[in-house]
């Protein structure tokens, strides 16, 4: 992997506020990543000094395997979950939601 786009990966995942959270694949468009996928395999091998709680899957859900630890880190920074998805529309990064292209007019 490119290590300057690891790094931005990182520094992605590092901006990302307390109380806020965003998609893996949210963390790939703004650092360019080729995929999601990318994003994990960054957090998975070089993620332990960084926020990665605050990294979930599209749906809002976390890994299965970390999802105990996760949510409960989230809850310390006031993000709540239920039955373990986190509500995205309320605790979404505002950096990482899209504006909303216009449909295209008729004229």
């Amino acid at each position: 992997m490119d290590e300057q786009l690891h790094e931005m990966v990182r520094e992605v995942v590092r901006s990302i506020p307390s109380g806020r959270v965003a998609t893996y694949g949210d963390v790939a468009d703004i650092a360019r990543a080729p995929s999601p996928r990318m994003v994990g395999a960054v957090l998975n091998q070089d993620g332990h000094d960084l926020p990665w709680h605050r990294v979930l899957k599209a749906n809002g859900t976390c890994a299965p395997h970390l999802a105990d630890e996760q949510l409960r880190l989230l809850r310390e920074e006031g993000v709540p979950s239920l039955d373990g998805k986190v509500d995205l529309r309320a605790y979404r990064w505002e950096d990482a939601v899209k504006e909303k292209e216009e449909p295209p007019g008729l004229w």
